[in-house]
């Protein structure tokens, strides 16, 4: 399966992760890890798979990374029919009202342009015990599965 993994982050951290992800992924599936900053909104593909990875910055914001093509999407009528992801949170609930927005405000600006969302957004929590990698990689593993079943291992 053609799988294209963007993250947006602001130090670095969404960014680890996302490689993290495509290194456990990659033996099984072709693969690419993009920083959201880089990939052009026209260049999305029924055909791949996408796993979003996404900090939050600031008063629940979209970091740094993820601006540009938030506010490209914003700005357009882009069409994402036919482009299903899945999404991946990373968060601090010490900051209790604003807790992983970035990659909320994310997810629903690619669902407000046609595309669908595999699963449910998962999120970690910076202040919890568990490693992002902990929850991370079982998430990918399901969002696979779940593109797998819905479209069969040559999608």
């Amino acid at each position: 399966m053609k799988i294209v993994i963007l993250y947006g982050t602001e130090t670095g951290n969404a960014e680890m992760l996302a490689e993290d992800i495509g290194d456990a992924l990659d033996a099984d599936h072709e693969v690419t890890c993009t920083n959201l900053s880089d990939f052009p909104v026209g260049e999305f593909d029924a055909e791949t798979l996408y796993l979003v990875v996404c900090s939050t910055y600031g008063d629940g914001e979209l970091p740094a990374s993820a601006q540009p093509f938030a506010e490209v999407l914003k700005a357009g009528a882009t069409s994402l029919a036919g482009v299903h992801f899945a999404i991946f949170g990373l968060g601090d609930s010490e900051y209790e009202e604003t807790f992983n927005f970035g990659s909320k405000r994310l997810a629903e600006l690619l669902t407000q342009h046609g595309a669908v969302q595999l699963g449910e957004r998962a999120t970690h929590d910076a202040s919890g015990v568990d490693l992002a990698e902990d929850l991370a990689l079982p998430w990918a593993t399901e969002a696979v599965a779940l593109a797998e079943s819905r479209f069969g291992k040559a999608a």
